[in-house]
């Protein structure tokens, strides 16, 4: 007899694509009224499995049984009736139509033929209402930030009266006040009974709102366990082994000069900055910031969303232009707004949109690995396609990139594995410092230690690291200093040693002086409540809607 508040169940899905096994005999059930976490690294399962339920992917063994009964998802309209709906990272919205528009498209109600435009208006309120989105419904969606196109998600789900909501990493690209709101939102869905199935690479966000966890593996269904479990095992569970230390950062030893002086780790890389900045201007985004990086050192890059760090970093690559200031490598001045130069000069960036920015997605890993290197592998307008096919599966062993082979398509990967080969192309180009920015979002706790080991391995070699996170605790895990931006300006710098969250937070929060130097400070003044991007615990105090609403609506880190 079937449990009466189970709402989904699958028992024994498999599914292969060619060369590879994608799910492998997975189980799963879901009931109503709670928060189920489906956990495990990238490339473990977890995107076929949604896709499977949602009628993109069709099993090749295995059973769907949805309230007790047998069902064949063939498409998204088959699981509409069902009462499954799915939000993906990314959005599946239309961005030139109204908000109301999007909530109903295809589905929109008429009179007399016609859409009744004030009925369809009506309810997208009601619903946006209930998500706690106050906005007019006849709001275009290209004029909302990330944190409102994802009510608008769940105001789509709503409307079509699911029982079951697939959330595929929602929290991503939220700051913690709109985790915060996201979460008292789903604990409404539950309370109302619909059961949410929650992916997450944030561990931390698995007891403050899941129920149970399925545990997924190699496309298999490792294990079932309760949502207090510690996070150290449901780590050993992901990559069937245990991770002693979660930021193995490898700093240099301290020295100690003549007269007994001990000299601080923010110098005792090298004497002379691989990279220096100064006086970088950009009218309205950010203003007289300066700072150095040299060889054999992490430098972090902090602040709040809107603070202006992934302005200045794609101005340094010469991705964007400035009005004023310099930017040297090794002492020689950069021209402005010339990626060229900056590539020529030994300047590598890893975006933050890995898929929008740093790939070629219908490419093979082989191409886009050898993006970098295309021109200094070209002789006489031919390309030396035996080299780069041998220095790309070079590089892809090095980085342990899981791939069926180098010509896979990197749309197919998973999104620690295209992380890998957006740095390895860095890598192939021998790049002294490497621009890292948000370089382990959305990536399992197993694929950040691969590249915080990979970024070890970058500084031993003499290499430099400016990484931009939102994650504060990796920001204080991997890095030798830690500068902070406010308002567009340099608030202040931090030592290893002395860069502690409150520290950070309060540097974040300041409004730095017209002349603000970057200078070693160190408050003690404890930290708002207005965070980080992304600080440790999702569980900050709320922050009213309209201001979540500023912060999130920059576009800029």
């Amino acid at each position: 007899m079937s449990d009466p508040d189970e709402l989904l169940r699958i028992e024994g899905i498999r599914k292969t694509f060619p060369g590879v096994v994608a799910l492998d005999g997975v189980d799963f059930d879901l009931r109503r009224g709670e928060v189920h976490v489906l956990l495990g690294e990238n490339g473990a399962g977890k995107s076929t499995l949604i896709k499977t339920l949602s009628g993109a992917h069709h099993p090749d063994a295995g059973r769907i049984l949805a309230e007790g009964r047998e069902v064949r998802i063939n498409g998204a309209q088959d699981a509409e009736r069902l009462g499954i709906a799915t939000i993906y990272q990314e959005f599946n919205l239309v961005p030139d139509l109204t908000v109301a528009e999007n909530i109903f498209l295809g589905r929109q109600p008429r009179r007399f033929g016609l859409i009744d435009r004030g009925r369809m208006e009506a309810a997208a309120e009601a619903l946006l209402h209930r998500v706690g989105l106050r906005i007019p419904p006849r709001t275009r969606v290209r004029d909302l930030g990330i944190a409102r196109l994802q009510m608008v998600e769940i105001a789509k789900a709503l409307s079509l009266d699911a029982r079951v909501l697939i959330m595929d990493e929602p929290t991503a690209v939220l700051t913690s006040e709109e985790v915060e709101k996201l979460f008292r939102i789903v604990r409404t869905l539950r309370e109302d009974g619909v059961g949410v199935v929650f992916i997450t690479h944030h561990l931390e966000e698995i007891a403050a709102l899941g129920d149970r966890v399925t545990v997924l593996r190699d496309g298999r269904s490792v294990d079932q366990v309760p949502a207090s479990t510690p996070e150290a095992e449901l780590v050993r569970l992901m990559v069937g082994r245990s991770i002693e230390q979660q930021y193995p950062r490898v700093r240099p030893a301290a020295t100690t000069t003549p007269g007994d002086q001990v000299t601080p780790a923010a110098s005792r890389a090298s004497d002379s900055p691989l990279l220096s900045v100064r006086g970088l201007t950009r009218d309205g985004v950010f203003h007289d910031v300066s700072f150095e990086v040299r060889a054999g050192e992490v430098v972090g890059l902090a602040g709040l969303v809107g603070a202006g760090r992934t302005e200045v970093a794609r101005a340094v690559f010469g991705a964007d232009p400035y009005d004023a200031g310099r930017v040297d490598v090794l002492g020689r001045t950069l021209p402005r707004h010339d990626v060229n130069a900056a590539m020529g000069a030994g300047i590598g960036l890893v975006p933050e949109d890995r898929k929008g920015q740093g790939l070629l997605l219908d490419a093979s890993v082989q191409e886009n690995l050898g993006l970098v290197t295309l021109r200094s592998a070209t002789r006489a307008g031919l390309v030396d396609l035996a080299a780069q096919r041998a220095a790309a599966a070079r590089i892809a062993d090095q980085l342990g990139v899981r791939m069926a082979g180098p010509d896979q398509h990197v749309r197919t990967l998973s999104g620690g594995n295209q992380q890998k080969i957006v740095i390895g192309k860095w890598l192939l180009a021998d790049t002294k410092v490497l621009i890292l920015d948000e370089p382990t979002r959305g990536i399992d706790v197993g694929a950040k230690v691969e590249i915080y080991q990979l970024i070890n391995e970058l500084t031993a070699s003499g290499h430099a690291v400016l990484m931009i996170s939102s994650d504060l605790p990796e920001v204080l895990g991997m890095s030798d200093r830690v500068l902070v931006m406010a308002q567009g300006r340099i608030a202040g710098e931090l030592p290893a040693e002395e860069a502690t969250q409150d520290a950070v937070m309060a540097l974040a929060v300041s409004a730095p002086p017209a002349t603000a130097p970057a200078s070693p400070v160190s408050p003690s003044t404890p930290a708002s409540p207005k965070t980080l991007a992304r600080p440790k615990s999702p569980a900050a105090p709320a922050t009213p809607a309209n201001e979540v609403d500023e912060v999130e609506g920059s576009r800029g880190h």
